[in-house]
């Protein structure tokens, strides 16, 4: 065998992604079928063309994960994170999704989730300095 090389980066080209994200797909198949990983995104722009708002995730057998969501401060409380999230799930649903999932920190936005009909699973305490990171799930 040649010799491994490891190389330490603060981020990975797309097609590095690429391979990674499908030798866990292989990996996983094997042992429980195919994820079907695929990721989905929903944003929104201003009259001007301006990105204010977005949510992105992923596919993963049934279950849509909700990795980043982000509303503008200069629309926030207008609704428009609800319509994102509503959109992803959407999203999510026609491709089979039976349930979703997200984590936030405590400062930012259990409340938002728990409006939305997500579950708190789990916590990990002073994940950020005086901030636990919080699992919400909810079935679709």
């Amino acid at each position: 065998m040649s010799e491994i090389r490891l190389t330490e980066t603060d981020s990975l080209t797309t097609e590095q992604i690429q391979v990674i994200v499908k030798g866990i797909a292989d990996h996983a198949s094997d042992a429980v079928g195919d994820p079907g990983f695929h990721q989905l995104a929903v944003f929104a722009e201003d009259g001007d063309g301006v990105l204010v708002g977005g949510v992105s995730g992923s596919v993963n057998w049934t279950w849509l994960s909700i990795k980043l969501l982000w509303v503008a401060p200069s629309v926030r409380g207008t609704g428009l994170g609800r319509r994102l999230v509503d959109a992803f799930e959407e999203m999510g649903r026609a491709r089979g999704c039976t349930s979703s999932h997200v984590d936030t920190l405590e400062f930012q936005a259990p409340g938002f989730y728990e409006r939305l009909g997500y579950e708190r699973f789990a916590e990990i305490p002073n994940y950020a300095p005086g901030s636990s990171r919080i699992y919400y799930k909810k079935t679709l």
